[in-house]
């Protein structure tokens, strides 16, 4: 790969970011959601991975082991947010705060249960496409 290709590489990753939170956020009160925002962020990875090769990318980004781990936990908080409320005798999937009230605020950010979920949906994705792209690196002969 070139080394214009390496850099661009490499200037997309906190972009892709910035966007994948911007969807998140939005997600919440218009279209978008912690699925796109987690394809997102782990195309620009993938991107990495194919300018800079698996081994030179996971030196680079050390994290990126832990992407099983972080799908385990988006799974375990996506159905912890969607299941909770069956403690309280509601149905599945009821957020909080109900249609009509008004959510709590930290500072400007409304803090909802759809965020919550949104943001374990994010990790659940971002952790099983990197780890997806990690083993068809390695397993496709790609190591450098």
């Amino acid at each position: 790969m070139t080394i214009v290709a390496r850099a661009i590489a490499g200037l997309l990753l906190a972009p892709s970011l910035v966007v994948a939170v911007a969807m998140m956020v939005k997600g919440y009160s218009h279209v978008g959601d912690g699925f796109s925002a987690g394809v997102i962020v782990a195309l620009a990875v993938s991107l990495q991975y194919v300018a800079r090769g698996p081994l030179r990318t996971e030196a680079a980004l050390p994290f990126l082991r832990f992407a099983p781990v972080v799908a385990v936990a988006g799974l375990l908080l996506a159905l912890a947010t969607g299941f909770f409320p069956i403690v309280g005798g509601k149905p599945i999937f009821t957020h909080w705060p109900p249609p009509g009230q008004h959510p709590m605020r930290l500072g400007t950010l409304e803090l909802m249960t759809a965020v919550v979920f949104d943001v374990g949906v994010f990790l659940l994705v971002l952790g099983v496409l990197v780890a997806l792209v990690h083993q068809l690196a390695h397993d496709g002969g790609l190591d450098e």
